[in-house]
């Protein structure tokens, strides 16, 4: 009979006193090997990960973005500490401002001047919600650009069934979009403004505030010679607002919806007549006027006034740092090592 194979090395063997190799008694030494890592591991619980978890909640509390607000609200700022204002607005106005897409410095400008007036103002008392409004996007680079605005700024509304044609329709677009947008949160005035008009936001609320809430139409009376809001006369198209049961009238009336191509100016004007809709007028004339040139060409050009509501045509840089040079826009501005400006 041929001779029995080993056995596999890898199986343990009994020791002299009858227990398996490597599972008899511990020396002190191998003990402490044992011990050594479960006591560094209790440690590292008991005593870093505390630690790590507070450093963590004070990263995220002193670290994090702030969140970007969908809108500018005029609300008072309040110290530290100090209580709530419990006075509600007297009135909410959305200002659509209508211009184009790629009119990205503008609408950055426009952002710096309406946003300071929001914020750095303790008067006001109404809620301002001013938002860009354009036809769809037809451009490759359109179509990442604006989205990366919505992303930061959440101020722009992108009109449907509309092309970038102010006298084509988008005015009528605008009106009834928004009536449909805001149906659950309507607001007591909409006015659409050019991109070309500097509003001053404190007048306007004050001269707005004395309005009726109901079948209004305010702005500066056409034509220019003229003060008088009434009859075949109109709002100019720099800046004019309606109460809110008129824009939800607009967006349902087929005198709007028959008459949009033409003169938006007109064409609004046009249809509040021919609908016997805006009975509670208001010329804010001669506060809202065209920027003062050398020569005025028409009777909307004037010199600055101190109790200006708005200038309109301001159609470069130059004519917008003239304006805010004579309102003294900057004069917030404190002393720093890291600029010196002249």
């Amino acid at each position: 009979m041929p001779p029995s194979p080993p056995p596999p090395s890898g199986l343990l063997k009994p020791s002299a006193n009858g227990t398996k190799h490597g599972v008899g008694r511990l020396s002190a030494s191998s003990k402490a090997l044992v011990l050594l890592p479960l006591l560094l591991l209790g440690f590292i619980y008991l005593f870093v990960y505390p630690k790590e978890f507070e450093l963590q909640a004070l990263m995220m509390t002193t670290c994090a973005p702030p969140l970007v607000a969908s809108s500018y609200t005029a609300a008072p700022r309040r110290l530290a500490g100090e209580p709530p204002a419990s006075r509600k607005p007297d009135f909410r106005l959305l200002i659509g401002i209508l211009t184009r897409a790629d009119n990205y410095e503008r609408r950055h400008l426009l952002r710096m001047v309406y946003n300071l007036q929001l914020t750095n103002n303790n008067s006001l008392t109404a809620h301002v919600d001013v938002r860009f409004v354009f036809c769809r996007l037809y451009k490759a680079d359109q179509k990442i650009l604006v989205p990366l605005e919505i992303l930061l700024h959440g101020d722009v509304i992108i009109l449907d069934g509309c092309e970038e044609n102010l006298n084509g329709g988008k005015t009528y677009t605008f009106f009834s979009t928004v009536s449909w947008l805001f149906r659950d949160e309507p607001y007591d005035y909409v006015m659409k403004a050019d991109d070309d008009i500097f509003l001053r936001l404190p007048n306007l609320l004050d001269s707005l505030g004395k309005m009726p809430r109901d079948d209004a139409y305010y702005g500066a009376t056409i034509p220019c010679d003229s003060m008088d809001p009434f009859g075949d006369h109109y709002m100019s198209g720099m800046a004019y607002a309606l109460s809110w049961d008129v824009v939800e009238w607009v967006a349902t009336s087929d005198v709007a919806r028959n008459r949009t191509v033409g003169p938006e100016d007109r064409m609004t004007g046009q249809w509040l007549r021919l609908g016997g809709k805006g009975k509670n007028r208001f010329n804010a004339k001669p506060a809202m006027y065209d920027y003062p040139l050398p020569v005025p060409v028409d009777k909307c050009s004037h010199e600055f006034v101190p109790d200006t509501i708005a200038v309109h045509r301001l159609k470069d840089n130059p004519r917008w740092a003239d304006t805010l040079r004579y309102f003294n826009f900057t004069a917030g501005l404190e002393p720093s090592k890291f600029y010196k400006i002249d």
